[in-house]
């Protein structure tokens, strides 16, 4: 028998595999699994256990910005249009979020 705490989290996890490497993305704001108004600017946690990833990465999602927003924090030598497949992920529950990594490089 499955426990309640496995079916029903108090923390939302989402369990990933991106380019075919498994990975744990996570929040320790429970609000997010019941009030959409957390759904604003929130954090999440990104770890994929690979040996290049020495520590968590801090992702700071912001669901209600503009793209023409973000477009301006980029820098010059940004990829441009080319983005990380952790951010597609993310973007499939929350569409055209900007997200921050927070002076983490992000994972191609």
């Amino acid at each position: 028998q499955v426990s309640p705490g496995l079916r029903t989290p108090r923390l939302p996890v989402w369990l990933c595999s991106l380019s075919g490497r498994h990975s744990v993305l996570f929040g320790t704001d429970s609000r997010l699994l019941s009030d959409w108004k957390a759904e604003r600017i929130f954090n999440l946690y990104f770890y994929s256990g690979q040996q290049e990833q020495t520590q968590t990465a801090h992702l700071t999602i912001d669901t209600h910005s503009h793209h023409w927003e973000e477009a301006q924090r980029e820098g010059p030598c940004s990829p441009g249009r080319r983005r990380p497949a952790l951010e597609m992920a993310i973007r499939t529950k929350w569409a055209g979020a900007t997200i921050s990594w927070n002076g983490t490089d992000p994972f191609f």
